[in-house]
């Protein structure tokens, strides 16, 4: 084979491969993921009443009182997805260290004599893990409960109503999703203003 004809199959083959792998695989691979699980393929976003009010898969920023908290994020200004990652401050940090100390000082007021969870006062991997432990979910319970004006019975129920187990019984951890029990929370108890 002479130059010309290198030159001729590589370019074909380039734009064979590109038209294949970089165009019709992709395509397709997503109309499939449409069609069989539209739900995730979609980010599994959440609605209510028409409006767009988060992801399951995202964690959000919950700031009132009578509602779950999720897990401290460090990804961007907080929760921002376009950001994500971690702090990648280490555990000798002295800024990391203080705002532990600070979070952990909050939380014991919040509910004193109770062991505070450890994923209430440190950021995931992501910064946005929409996620947290049972646990960290009942620590919530007499807050939440108080706020809301409800026996906190009702509000563990719902904890446990909302709470997974590991995925085919061994792998991961039992959670919480912080924005689906919210939304809970507030179609069963809404908060009288």
């Amino acid at each position: 084979m002479n130059l010309r004809q290198n030159l001729v199959v590589a370019s074909l083959v380039t734009v064979v491969t590109t038209v294949l792998f970089g165009l019709i695989y992709p395509l397709v691979v997503t109309g499939l993921a449409q069609m069989l699980f539209p739900d995730k393929a979609n980010g599994q976003l959440v609605e209510r009443g028409g409006t767009l009010v988060g992801s399951r898969l995202i964690g959000q920023p919950f700031s009132s009182p009578g509602y779950f908290r999720p897990r401290p994020s460090a990804a961007g200004s907080g929760y921002d997805a376009r950001a994500s990652g971690g702090s990648n401050l280490g555990p000798t940090n002295r800024r990391l260290i203080e705002r532990i100390r600070t979070d952990v000082d909050r939380l014991r007021a919040e509910n004193p004599g109770a062991p505070v969870p450890v994923d209430l006062v440190t950021a995931s991997a992501s910064g946005v893990d929409p996620d947290i432990s049972p646990a960290a979910a009942e620590f919530q319970v007499p807050r939440v409960a108080r706020e809301r004006a409800v026996p906190e019975h009702s509000v563990r129920r719902l904890v446990a109503e909302y709470t997974r187990g590991r995925r085919f019984g061994v792998f991961g951890e039992p959670s919480v999703n912080v924005l689906m029990l919210n939304l809970a929370l507030d179609e069963q108890y809404p908060m009288r203003r």
